[in-house]
């Protein structure tokens, strides 16, 4: 029996809705082989922790967010303890960052109503979670999928964002339409792995200066891969080394 052909991206015009899905799940199986050790890169033990951690990662890297709240979850055990952090002192604690004065105020915002409205409990609806101060559908679904296993959408990020616009799954910018685009095509069961997986795999392969398209599992499905053009062999070397020296 011979193997399945995958379907690709090749210059044939406009794709139509059932061939873009089925490069989309072709795309989602490919990234499951490729990254099969993905996950969430915030360091967490609970809900709460990961939904702080969340809001710190806005316009910052996963790894000094995980430096600040080394530290910080040791200091602050609970959502009314972030509620109740002076003035000044959550700010200079997640100073390095930065955006610090927003993000401790979303903190505090999210924290006194988890602590006032839902007994100390992360909520585990998107509607709720949206109710909180400072919190919007990225940062719900990631403490949705991550924390709970919820599949309520679909986490996008500038990886994802990023990511998803060069492979043609979607041509919006904003990412409340690029998470609907990204729900269309891939089943629910999907949503969560997905997003971890094309974060990894920016970071490892697709990296946004210097995308690695000739190692990339996906090359032959994306519409924006820059692959290698073979070597000029001897006979076309000679004529343009002739032609340099008329």
């Amino acid at each position: 029996m011979s193997p399945r052909r995958a379907p690709t991206a090749g210059k044939r015009g406009r794709e139509n809705a059932g061939e873009r899905r089925g490069r989309a799940l072709e795309i989602a199986r490919r990234l499951e082989r490729e990254h099969p050790d993905s996950r969430c890169a915030l360091d967490h033990a609970t809900p709460l922790q990961l939904l702080v951690s969340t809001i710190l990662s806005a316009q910052c890297t996963d790894e000094r967010v995980n430096q600040v709240t080394q530290g910080l979850f040791a200091r602050y055990r609970s959502a009314a303890d972030f509620a109740a952090s002076p003035p000044g002192v959550l700010e200079r604690e997640i100073r390095s960052t930065g955006f610090f004065n927003q993000k401790a105020k979303s903190i505090r915002g999210a924290c006194a109503a988890i602590a006032t409205r839902h007994g100390g409990e992360v909520p585990r609806t998107m509607e709720e979670l949206l109710e909180l101060p400072g919190v919007a559908r990225k940062t719900a679904n990631v403490v949705l999928g991550t924390a709970f296993g919820i599949a309520a959408g679909v986490v996008v990020d500038t990886h994802v964002a990023r990511i998803t616009g060069l492979l043609r799954l979607t041509r919006e910018r904003d990412p409340v339409k690029i998470e609907r685009d990204l729900m269309a095509l891939l089943p629910a069961e999907e949503w969560i792995d997905f997003a971890h997986r094309l974060i990894w795999h920016g970071r490892r392969v697709c990296i946004a200066r210097r995308p690695r398209c000739d190692a990339c599992v996906l090359a032959d499905l994306c519409p924006s891969a820059k692959l290698a053009q073979p070597a000029a062999g001897p006979g076309r070397a000679q004529a343009r080394s002739a032609r340099s020296s008329r």
